[in-house]
């Protein structure tokens, strides 16, 4: 029974371990409760102590059973090997022996992209990732870091066959080198959009759909500059990490200290214009991955990859027939990565089964019993008859905790910790906006039954909750709770075998004629998904939901009639 670990070392600190076909993966900060787990300092290592030692738990396998133990290096030097050898040295030092000795090394953006492919299914893909930046290029390409890497992949072998190169610019004192990035790209604009408070890049690609793109578009694309060979180049220092230069827009200086001075709908217009530049600029790219590899499948991942908007895009303008996002694109993902690079290439396994859905993680636990949150009682043992008891609650539009089953790996709930409630009314949302202390342009995503998915979106969607597919006209009124201000909609496509959703939206579907649910992360604003049952508790009362189900059984407020008691309305 081989088993091979993976590990991420950085932000978003993470485990995985393959045994058997099988893989568990947790992220560390369901454990530390800070979100991405942050080191306290920049370039700190830590290891996913608590995640780590769940995996290998849950696996029923010691230490000295494992195999293979691979990471994502990222310390950046411009020097050619030895960095390699002491940054090893570094990690393996965090880990319990005998895992240590087995530690070795794999670029960030292999991880990264290994992430999708060993998970798609597809033999042949290109593989595209663009993130902040990665491992160190080294005496191979240069000096500078991973940005933007193309691949083509195979089962067999792996070919890095395109790499975002620095450039040779004009500077104050002579000539200096460059190496820009389209994801501090994207983060610098969205510093100078969104005041602080609210996470960038994801408000702002919510706050485009609002905007016009053409008011500021033309400034914009004078930034970015596309050439042949799908060359991308950022005017310096808006590929960098940048938090402190203007930018000069309609005789004003737009910064991070001032945005909150700035109009919102002025703010709307430059979130669109960023965000059809950062569009067209990964699209360039795409394409000339497809002429090169001639592939028909492209497996995205990266940090960038968690644009759902971009996503979209990339799915119908790319040129490939077939687009696959990495279940967990951001960085804990390259320790899934990195685990089926060792199990695949390494061990020459079996590629794992085609995942339908990301419950790689540990059980709740049990709802504690004592002391009972005031304000709500139990209704115990349901059984079969939670998913329909649930169901008659969101038919009311209430407001339901979802706690069922093993953790979600990644940042997006699929079903497993999540808050659910009807998808048809616009207050709804809003009230779930306040309740998460979110802006109130936010979205929120609906989770549907994969077979229906096409009738009420113009494509069906993800199972991982990765891109937009725009609501059909003629349903968009139904359900108004999950379709955002542009007319799409971020769609899960929730298969049959799916263990946390799939009941009880067949039961919802029953009672409404609606195959869908808005469906949220559990968590309280700028914390993690949260990870237990009595977590779940502690939120559902701070949060003042209307009712918490944790395995089979109902928490439901005071407040609200028991819907076993009477027959309940639906809308």
């Amino acid at each position: 029974m081989p088993a091979v670990l993976g590990l991420n070392f950085h932000h978003d600190t993470a485990a995985a371990l393959v045994v058997d076909g099988r893989i568990y993966a947790a992220e560390e900060e369901r454990w530390s409760g800070i979100k991405h787990n942050h080191p306290t300092r920049k370039g700190t290592l830590t290891a996913p102590t608590r995640a780590l030692q769940w995996c290998l738990e849950a696996a029923g396998i010691e230490p000295e059973d494992v195999d293979a133990v691979w990471a994502a290096f990222m310390r950046p030097n411009p020097a050619a090997g030895w960095w390699l050898a002491e940054e090893r040295e570094e990690l393996a030092a965090l880990l319990p022996a005998p895992l240590g000795e087995h530690l070795r090394l794999l670029s960030h953006h292999t991880a990264h992209v290994l992430s999708g492919y060993l998970l798609s299914g597809h033999e042949h893909a290109a593989g595209l990732v663009i993130d902040a930046g990665g491992s160190s290029l080294g005496s191979d390409f240069g000096p500078g870091r991973e940005r933007i890497t193309g691949y083509d992949l195979w089962p067999d072998r792996i070919d890095r066959l395109y790499q975002g190169m620095p450039a040779v610019v004009p500077g104050p004192v002579g000539p200096r080198r460059v190496h820009s990035s389209l994801g501090h790209f994207y983060r610098n604009l969205a510093r100078r959009v969104i005041p602080p408070g609210d996470e960038p890049e994801g408000s702002m690609m919510a706050l485009a759909a609002f905007g016009d793109p053409q008011r500021y578009g033309t400034h914009i694309r004078e930034l970015v500059r596309l050439g042949d060979e799908g060359e991308v180049r950022i005017d310096h220092p808006w590929g960098s990490a940048d938090g402190s230069t203007p930018l000069l827009l309609d005789g004003r200086a737009w910064t991070a200290d001032n945005v909150a001075e700035q109009p919102e709908h002025k703010r709307a217009d430059l979130a669109a214009a960023v965000q059809e530049v950062f569009a067209e600029s990964v699209v360039h790219i795409a394409r000339h991955l497809q002429r090169l590899t001639r592939a028909s499948a492209l497996v995205f991942s990266g940090g960038c990859a968690l644009n759902s908007h971009l996503n979209g895009r990339l799915a119908a303008d790319s040129g490939f027939d077939t687009l696959f996002v990495a279940p967990a694109p951001h960085d804990a993902g390259t320790a899934v990565g990195a685990a089926l690079y060792g199990w695949h290439y390494q061990l020459g396994q079996e590629r794992v089964p085609v995942p339908t859905d990301a419950a790689w993680g540990p059980d709740p636990g049990a709802l504690p019993t004592t002391p009972r949150p005031s304000g709500y009682h139990a209704l115990p043992h349901l059984g079969l008859g939670l998913a329909p008891t649930v169901a008659a609650l969101l038919a009311e539009h209430r407001i339901v905790g979802w706690v069922q089953g093993q953790l979600e790996f990644g940042p997006r709930a699929l079903g497993h910790r999540s808050i659910l409630t009807h998808p048809g009314r616009a207050a709804t949302r809003d009230r779930l906006n306040a309740i998460k202390k979110r802006a109130a342009y936010r979205p929120f995503a609906p989770a549907v039954l994969a077979e229906h998915a096409t009738e009420w979106f113009m494509s069906a969607g993800d199972p991982f909750m990765n891109r937009v597919a725009t609501v059909r006209r003629c349903r968009a009124d139904r359900v108004a709770g999950v379709t955002h201000h542009d007319g799409t909609a971020r769609v899960q496509s929730v298969a049959a075998d799916h263990h946390g959703l799939r009941a009880l939206l067949e039961q919802f579907r029953d009672l409404t004629g609606l195959p869908l649910l808005l469906n949220t992360s559990f968590n309280r604003k700028g914390t993690p998904i949260l990870r237990t049952a009595e977590q779940a508790v502690a939120a559902v009362v701070e949060l003042r939901l209307d009712a918490l189900a944790v395995g089979d059984t109902l928490l439901l407020a005071d407040h609200v009639p028991d819907p076993r008691a009477a027959s309940l309305r639906t809308r």
